[in-house]
């Protein structure tokens, strides 16, 4: 098979990655990747948002199958242009997608459907906004609509926050048209957690548990991020715990869609607050996540294109998918500054020292390699995903921590704590 990824980060080199390793496949091109994906993909400059570019290429190369990384294509309606044109693409439409595309949508959604999650209310005035947040009690969540990046959401401790931070989304638009309407609830407590699942529209298969972790500092402080690290299983998903979200979130979200008129089908992203065994729904997200693929992918035993393909082809109960018990830690290093401005072109060093560390991979995201094809420079805000196995998530860590510790480039910044809190 010929494969076209679409993406250029994390993510996508995880995808890469694991599907690099499947009998099935004979070449893989990413579109437009990354310094490091380039050892394993031919980078096609071909930017992940050119819809009718894309279409073309895979046309023209005649790939056998597409798998998007990123979200805002899957918004814009790539799975949509491509199976027009004959082309097998892996994720949801573009109905489907507004799962993720609006999260007016999605939270109606799930109060139609009885999927548990905060209480809300949605503003297209600020002002309006402004005099609800007076009559409530703090804390709050201000949302905006559309998609940010992972920066959309604001959690605010007081009211002047509060009214600061929809200022900021609908007035000075920080987040452009994201941000047109917002949605404003109650701040839940507890713990987060992620699920991701396979779906073909009617069957269900659940990926290994992960937790993120969006903060840029330590003890989870300082702004949101697009995910400073995650780790993989999350024991606060406990065993009795997984057929609840499968049955009552997961299963009620794809048969409610489906009363909409909407079939769902590809990788489907729960984030999910737990305290003291109760669940609740934070949002969806469309695609594989970022930096959780980098902590999952690592821990899969099985052939990734077979679930992929009966994904689309709607026989997803007739595979099964191994994983390994091994945990598996994942660490993001980012540039300084970050999720604020930051420097790009900083030589990176000692990636080429991880090769004997064992049970050590490192994802490139915002990477750039120089003409010499030596040199790899950074290229974005999160610049790698260094991830590790272990027997346990302790073991995991150490050895995380152990393959970071080779790496260095300026400014390096990154957090110390990821996985910590399965410890705990």
């Amino acid at each position: 098979m010929k494969i076209l990824v679409i993406g250029s980060g994390g993510r996508e080199h995880a995808l890469v990655w694991k599907i690099s390793q499947s009998s099935l496949v004979k070449k893989i091109y990413c579109a437009p990747g990354n310094g490091g994906i380039a050892k394993q993909a031919e980078c096609v400059d071909i930017k992940s948002e050119d819809i009718d570019g894309l279409k073309k290429f895979a046309l023209r190369e005649r790939i056998d199958l597409t798998v998007v990384g990123p979200e805002v294509a899957l918004v814009k309606g790539i799975v949509d242009e491509f199976e027009k044109a004959g082309l097998k693409i892996f994720g949801p439409n573009k109905k489907a997608s507004q799962l993720e595309g609006s999260k007016v949508f999605s939270k109606e959604l799930m109060r139609k459907y009885q999927i548990p999650t905060a209480e809300f209310k949605v503003f297209e005035d600020s002002k309006e906004a402004i005099s609800y947040i007076k009559s409530k009690e703090m804390p709050l969540v201000v949302k905006a609509d559309g998609l940010a990046a992972g920066k959309g959401v604001i959690v605010c401790k007081t009211q002047g926050e509060t009214v600061d931070a929809v200022k900021k989304i609908m007035e000075d638009k920080i987040f452009g048209d994201a941000g047109k309407k917002v949605i404003i609830e109650e701040c839940l407590e507890g713990e987060e957690a992620s699920i991701l699942a396979f779906t073909d529209g009617e069957h269900i298969k659940l990926l290994p548990t992960s937790q993120d972790h969006k903060r840029i500092y330590d003890d989870d402080k300082g702004p949101n991020t697009g995910g400073m690290g995650a780790y993989s299983p999350a024991p606060i998903v406990t065993e009795n715990l997984l057929p609840i979200i499968e049955k009552n979130i997961i299963k009620r979200t794809i048969d409610g869609l489906k009363k909409e008129g909407i079939v769902y089908k590809g990788i489907i992203y729960a984030g999910l607050m737990i305290k003291e065994g109760e669940i609740k729904m934070l949002e969806f997200n469309v695609r594989f996540g970022d930096p959780e693929t980098q902590a999952i992918l690592p821990r899969m035993g099985s052939d990734i294109i077979q679930p992929i393909m009966a994904t689309i082809d709607g026989n997803l109960d007739d595979v099964d998918c191994q994983w390994k018990k091994e945990s598996c830690v994942c660490v993001v290093l980012a540039s300084g500054g970050y999720p604020g401005n930051y420097q790009k072109g900083k030589t990176i060093n000692g990636l080429d020292k991880l090769g004997d560390l064992k049970d050590s991979v490192v994802f490139h995201a915002g990477t750039k390699k120089m003409e010499d094809g030596y040199i790899i420079v950074t290229d974005g805000g999160r610049v790698l995903g260094v991830s590790a196995l272990g027997m346990d998530i302790k073991e995991a860590i150490d050895n995380v921590y152990d393959a970071v510790n080779y790496i260095s480039f300026e400014n390096m910044c990154y957090r110390k704590d990821i996985g910590k809190k399965a410890l705990l």
